[in-house]
């Protein structure tokens, strides 16, 4: 199960690294072709989001892979199924059902992770 999560890990990781820049990085404008939902939001939110992202990714691997504060971890997986959640809310309101089914899916994943560090699989 230990091997599973670090699989699991660092796929969200991978996921959330490469969309955060995207967010944080990319004027609006650009993104609205891509990601509809950032008509609604000011440039600083969509900033926000992808640095929390990205934020994100970091906490999923960095602390438990150099074993500084690896209760980091955990706490970082609950934050991304707190962060999914709150998205599929945007997307409910929107009414996008792909996208809330994805936002789903990270959710699981998230909550998976934050169960197997701070239970039975903690560092």
């Amino acid at each position: 199960m230990n091997v599973f999560l670090w699989i699991v890990q660092a796929v969200l990781a991978a996921m959330l690294a490469m969309a955060g820049v995207i967010k944080s990085t990319q004027p609006k404008e650009k993104l609205a072709g891509q990601l509809p939902w950032t008509a609604d939001f000011s440039q600083g939110t969509v900033r926000f989001i992808g640095v929390v992202e990205f934020a994100a990714a970091l906490g999923l691997v960095l602390p438990a892979a150099t074993d500084i504060a690896p209760v980091l971890t955990p706490l970082a997986a609950t934050g991304l199924a707190v962060v999914m959640a709150l998205a599929a809310i945007t997307h409910a309101r929107r009414k996008e059902p792909g996208a809330i089914a994805f936002n789903a899916v990270l959710l699981i994943l998230a909550a998976l992770v934050a169960w197997g560090r701070f239970g039975p699989y903690s560092f």
